[in-house]
């Protein structure tokens, strides 16, 4: 019967949507930067050397900057203060690197002058790792042994992991507001350049906004799961 109920219930329509969802957005973000990586910066920076000149220009000297493998795999780790640039970024100088660079570069700005949806963000990481970890597990346990304490608390950890997701979305649009504003300031890159770079942090950006769209599908789901399972 449980597995009947899995199976074939309408829920999975949700689970389906977030997936579509999340692989456009995916899709968008990759022809995007693959568009204007063919495109080269007028200064002919690198992505390394544009994010050394926007660390500079912030007031940054305790950033250090590496390169590691993969594609679009860029991110800031405000533990180590140490700014992480994919193959893709790192050694071109086309416009969608500088931009991504610089992007990364913001969050090392929000880390500096103490950006406070940034502090929360990094508050929430355990609670959120922990909480998209278990969350299913208990709360299929909670399912199948009909016990209704696990089920409220896989529902409350996945919240958690939705929680984190939320807060994040303040965290990229101003750290990609933050790097706009400094690539036009420093003239790093022109006027025509950086509205190509708002469209590859744009795109960026909505990947966020559709992975928390597929999240809140995922957590309406298990809460209708969880209605359905009590009406039982």
């Amino acid at each position: 019967m449980l597995y009947g109920y899995y199976m074939f219930d309408w829920t999975y329509l949700l689970v389906i949507l977030g997936l579509v969802l999340s692989l456009a957005a995916s899709a968008h973000v990759k022809s995007t930067f693959r568009r204007y990586d063919q495109v080269r910066s007028m200064r002919g920076l690198t992505g390394a050397m544009a994010a050394q000149k926007v660390l500079q220009s912030a007031g940054i000297y305790d950033v250090t900057i590496e390169r590691i493998s993969g594609e679009l795999t860029d991110h800031y780790d405000p533990r180590t203060k140490t700014l992480r640039l994919s193959n893709s970024t790192y050694a071109s100088n086309s416009v969608a690197a500088v931009c991504v660079a610089a992007h990364e570069c913001g969050h090392a700005v929000q880390d500096q002058v103490r950006y406070a949806p940034l502090s929360f963000r990094s508050a929430l990481v355990p609670m959120a790792n922990f909480g998209s970890q278990l969350a299913w597990p208990l709360f299929v346990f909670g399912l199948i042994f009909s016990f209704q304490p696990l089920i409220t608390a896989g529902i409350v950890l996945f919240t958690l992991a939705v929680l984190f997701q939320l807060v994040t979305l303040p965290v990229e649009f101003n750290a990609s507001s933050r790097a706009l504003r400094i690539l036009e300031d420093t003239h790093i890159l022109g006027d025509q350049e950086l509205h190509a770079g708002k469209r590859v942090l744009s795109a960026a950006a909505m990947t966020y906004v559709a992975s928390l769209a597929a999240s809140i599908l995922q957590l309406l789901r298990l809460i209708l799961l969880s209605g359905g399972k009590r009406r039982r």
